[in-house]
């Protein structure tokens, strides 16, 4: 049964634009909107989109953002969908009614009022953040990579430090950046600085000569006793062979206890020394998830959906991505918080809005594990690939490489279609080989 009002066209208002949420906008606007069968709305606090898998590569500057950038407003307006800018704050339940904060510029001044957005159907898709599990000057003192805006941040202090201690009168300076979190996050980012250290450094010894090296020192701090822990064993044991061959430390079962200015406290050392200091560990949906109208979080402020997609109070509310506590009940435990499985609920999503709205059962979703692959920048890739017919299969290497960029190019098909996708890898393919290979500005 279609729960609009009579005459309307359905409402579907869809809160977060990142690959779940956009990709589900995408699909529904060019299906019931193309059709005049809904109305889609898209709401981010962003006006542009960049797939969050490359935000290492924008915090290193070896990506520039608007080079990678889709921006929400062209977006809508060729697949049928309208995208709003703005922060959601609120939930009324009752009268089917979001609220979103006023809009402000970089003054403070206010661009667009609060507003308040009326649904039938709603999506929430609005992603996670990096826990910080309560841990003292964390939030203080750690940079964080989760948007777009926080890993060019990075991007600017970490070149900031490095011209600084060029500027030193010592012929050798030794900077130490510390990523806490021996995930898939912390560990390419490891890798990629890696990257742009190496090229720096060639830089400078060309500008001043060999004698004004910077000695950069990478360090990932993990609080199991390996890295990758909720991945297979082998992944995680050439993960960690890789990263000592690049010269990057890996120190395993080490817990933080506080962050300072200067460095880390843990269980095992009482001082870690750090000019940047980088937090990656853990995962936490957004806090205001909390306080939505009555309807059921986790421990991480997850909503609690059925298997259905739906939220366990309230019919009209679907949940996807990082932000959904989707239960896998053959393994008593949720669904991991993966690209994948935003990918995978994002397409379910779709089939049950349509099936909803013709009256008909909806389907539950059941995860697929596909695999995972680490990317170590140009230095190698790893990971597994599972199937029916093969199993679970570790690749390393130039395949692994090239299975890790097809990821990328199957987010921009579900966006573009596969025409326009061809050509966006052209276009990448003669762009990359002509600019540079580091971003040394930051503003």
């Amino acid at each position: 049964m279609n729960p609009a009002i009579a005459g309307e066209p359905h409402r579907i208002v869809i809160v977060g634009g990142g690959a779940g949420g956009l990709k589900l906008a995408t699909r529904l606007g060019n299906t019931l909107g193309r059709r005049g069968e809904a109305e889609i709305t898209l709401i981010d606090c962003n006006p542009t989109h960049v797939w969050k898998p490359l935000f290492h590569e924008v915090a290193a500057g070896t990506l520039k953002p608007h080079d990678e950038a889709l921006e929400y407003l062209g977006h809508s307006a060729g697949n049928r969908y309208r995208f709003l800018l703005g922060r959601m704050s609120g939930l009324d339940r009752r009268k089917r009614e979001i609220r979103l904060e006023p809009v402000r510029n970089e003054k403070g001044e206010e661009v667009i009022p609060e507003q308040c957005i009326r649904y039938d159907t709603l999506v929430m898709a609005v992603g996670s953040l990096c826990n910080d599990f309560g841990i003292k000057g964390v939030a203080e003192h750690c940079l964080f990579i989760d948007t777009q805006a926080e890993a060019e941040q990075f991007h600017r202090q970490f070149m900031e430090v490095y011209l600084r201690a060029q500027t030193q009168q010592k012929s050798t300076q030794r900077l130490e950046i510390v990523i806490v979190g021996g995930g898939a996050t912390g560990i390419e980012l490891s890798a990629e600085l890696h990257r742009i250290v190496r090229i720096l450094n060639q830089l400078n010894a060309y500008r001043h000569g060999s004698e004004r090296s910077t000695e950069v020192g990478i360090h990932i701090i993990e609080a199991t006793d390996r890295l990758l822990p909720e991945l297979p064993l082998r992944l995680s044991t050439a993960t960690q062979r890789q990263l000592e061959k690049l010269g990057i430390m890996v120190h395993t079962g080490e817990r933080v206890l506080e962050v300072t200015e200067t460095g880390f406290k843990t269980a095992k050392s009482p001082w870690v020394p750090a000019h940047i200091k980088v937090w990656a560990a853990g995962i936490k949906a957004p806090a205001f998830l909390r306080e939505l109208d009555g309807l059921e979080t986790n421990a991480i402020n997850q909503l609690i959906v059925r298997r259905t997609l739906q939220t366990t109070l309230d019919d009209h509310i679907f949940v996807i991505g990082d932000c959904a506590a989707c239960p896998q009940p053959h393994l008593n435990r949720n669904v991991p918080p993966r690209a994948q499985a935003a990918h995978q609920q994002a397409s379910l999503a779709h089939k049950n809005i349509l099936r909803r709205l013709q009256g008909k059962k909806l389907s539950e979703y059941r995860y697929r594990d596909y695999g995972c692959l680490i990317s170590l920048g140009k230095y190698s890739t790893v990971g597994t690939l599972m199937g029916n017919l093969l199993g679970r299969v570790f690749i390393e290497g130039f395949i692994a490489r090239l299975v890790y960029l097809s990821l990328y190019k199957m987010h921009q098909t579900a966006l573009f279609g596969p025409f326009r996708a061809s050509l966006l890898a052209v276009a990448d393919f003669f762009r990359h080989s002509v600019r540079p290979r580091l971003k040394l500005h930051w503003s």
